[in-house]
C-alpha cells in the first residue's frame, strides 16, 4: 500500500513542470502543451509519455482532427495516489481519505478529549485511517502523504506543536516522526484554522486569492491567503490574532486600564465566562449558540459585542493586506449573523476606503469536511510540486528499468 512522491535525486527535468499545467484537469493533446510551453513537441512527448508510465497522466480520449489522425489528449490522473487527511479538534477527530485533487472520497468522525495525549490519540486516528484506506483505496494506488491539522500553534517546519494552550502533552511532540511509525510517507502538520482557509477557498472562492479566515470557537485564530498562497510566517504563528490585545471600542463597556486580549474578549470560553457569570446556566460555547439561536437578549448582545472586538482587530489586519475576503467560522460564527454583523460594523468604519471598496465579510460555507480537505490540499500540493514530480517520475521509471 504504502509508495511516496518524494524528493529523491532529480531526473527528467521539466515533467513537473508540464504537470503543473494539466492540475487543472482540463485534457489537452501534446501539441497543446507545446504550444503553452514553448518547447519542441518531442521534448513535451518524452515528458508526457514518462508521466503516462509514472501514472500521474492517463489518456483521455482523442481532439478533433483538423486533418489525418485525430491527435491523443492527456488529464491529470487524480486516482494515482490517495491522501489521508486528518482534523483534529478539542472534542472531535475527523479521519478522511481523499485523492489527488482533494475529493474526498470516505471519511469518519468520532469523539474525543486531545487531552488524553498524542500517542492514545494518533493511535486511535491511525487505526481510523487504516480503516479507511482498506475499505476505500485502491491496493496496487500508493498512500502519498498525511496531511494533519491541530487545535493550536505548529511549527511547521517540524510538524511539532509549540505550547498548545488547549492540548496538555503535545508540546513539541514529534507527530510526524510518530505518525511515520505506521505510514512511512510525508507528513504534515498545520494549525487547523490555516488548513480551514485552504478548504474554504477550494470550496467557496476558488478564483480569490487573498483570502482571511477567521475562526471564532473555543479559541481565535486566522488562515491567511495572500497571492494565493498560505502565509504561515517565519516560524509557522501568522494569523495567531487571539492574543493581539484589543483597545475599547464604540459600544464597549470596558473599564480603561482593561488589557485583555481578542481571545480572553471574543471567544467561546469568554463568552461562556461572562454569560455565567451574569446568570444565565451556560457551560460551553455551545450552550452559548443554543442561547442566542433561542433569542436570550444577553447572549445576542454578547455576540454581536464579540464581533465588534473581532472587528477592531480585522480592521488593522485589512489595512495591512488589503483581502478580498474575510470569511468567519468556528462554533460562535454558526451562532446567525450578530457576530458577522458586528464585524462588519466596525471593519468598515475604521478600514481605509481603499481597502474596502470590494470587501465581501462572509460566514463560512464549506461545511464540517472544509478542514479535511485543506490538510487533503495541503498535502497535495507538497507532493505533487513540480520538484518531487520530477523525482517521482524519475524514480519510477529507474525501478522498471531495474525491473526488465
Amino acid at each position: 500500500m504504502v509508495d511516496v512522491l518524494r524528493p529523491a535525486a532529480a531526473g527528467n527535468p521539466g515533467a513537473g513542470e508540464i504537470f503543473q499545467i494539466l492540475r487543472d484537469g482540463h485534457a489537452r493533446t501534446k501539441a497543446e502543451l507545446a504550444a503553452l510551453t514553448g518547447l519542441a513537441r518531442s521534448t513535451v512527448a518524452l515528458r508526457v509519455d514518462s508521466l503516462l508510465a509514472a501514472g500521474l497522466l492517463r489518456p483521455a480520449g482523442e481532439a478533433v482532427s483538423t486533418g489525418g489522425r485525430p491527435p491523443a489528449r492527456v488529464a491529470f490522473n487524480p486516482r494515482a495516489g490517495f491522501v489521508l487527511a486528518v482534523d483534529l479538534g478539542a472534542t472531535h477527530a475527523t479521519v478522511a481519505v481523499a485523492d489527488l485533487a482533494g475529493r474526498i472520497l470516505d471519511s469518519h468522525t468520532r469523539a474525543i478529549d486531545i487531552g488524553d495525549g498524542p500517542e492514545n490519540l494518533l493511535d486511535t486516528i491511525l487505526a481510523d485511517g487504516s480503516a479507511l484506506l482498506t475499505e476505500s483505496a485502491a491496493p496496487d494506488v500508493p498512500l502519498v502523504g498525511v496531511g494533519i491539522g491541530v487545535p493550536g500553534p505548529v511549527e511547521h517546519s517540524t510538524g511539532r506543536p509549540t505550547n498548545p494552550p488547549i492540548m496538555p502533552g503535545w508540546d513539541r511532540f514529534d507527530v510526524p516522526g510518530y505518525v511515520q511509525r505506521t505510514f512511512d510517507v510525508p507528513v504534515l502538520v498545520d494549525n487547523d484554522v490555516n488548513i480551514l482557509a485552504l478548504g474554504e477557498q477550494a470550496t467557496s472562492w476558488p478564483q480569490v486569492d487573498d483570502l482571511i479566515f477567521v475562526k471564532v470557537a473555543t479559541g481565535i485564530g486566522a488562515g491567511i491567503i495572500a497571492g494565493g498562497q498560505l502565509q504561515r510566517g517565519a516560524q509557522g504563528s501568522a494569523g495567531d490574532m487571539g492574543h493581539v490585545q484589543v483597545p475599547a471600542g464604540a459600544g464597549s463597556s470596558r473599564q480603561l486600564g482593561d488589557e485583555r486580549d481578542l481571545e480572553a474578549l471574543a471567544s467561546g470560553s469568554a463568552l461562556t465566562v461572562a454569560l455565567r457569570e451574569s446568570g444565565h446556566d451556560v457551560h460551553s460555547p455551545s450552550d452559548v449558540v443554543a442561547l442566542v439561536r433561542a433569542g436570550n437578549t444577553a447572549a445576542i448582545e454578547a455576540t454581536r459585542q464579540a464581533g465588534r472586538d473581532v472587528g477592531e482587530v480585522l480592521a488593522t489586519v485589512v489595512n495591512l493586506l488589503n483581502p478580498s475576503i474575510i470569511v468567519l467560522g468556528g462554533s460562535i460564527a454558526r451562532a446567525g449573523e450578530h457576530l458577522l454583523a458586528g464585524v462588519r460594523e466596525v471593519v468598515y468604519r475604521r478600514s481605509i476606503p481603499l481597502a474596502t471598496q470590494h470587501l465581501a465579510i462572509v460566514q463560512s460555507q464549506a461545511g464540517e469536511r472544509a478542514a479535511v480537505l485543506g490538510a487533503a490540499i495541503m498535502v497535495a500540493r507538497e507532493v505533487l510540486s513540480p520538484v518531487n514530480v520530477d523525482a517521482y517520475v524519475a524514480a519510477r521509471a529507474a525501478r522498471a528499468d531495474a525491473a526488465r
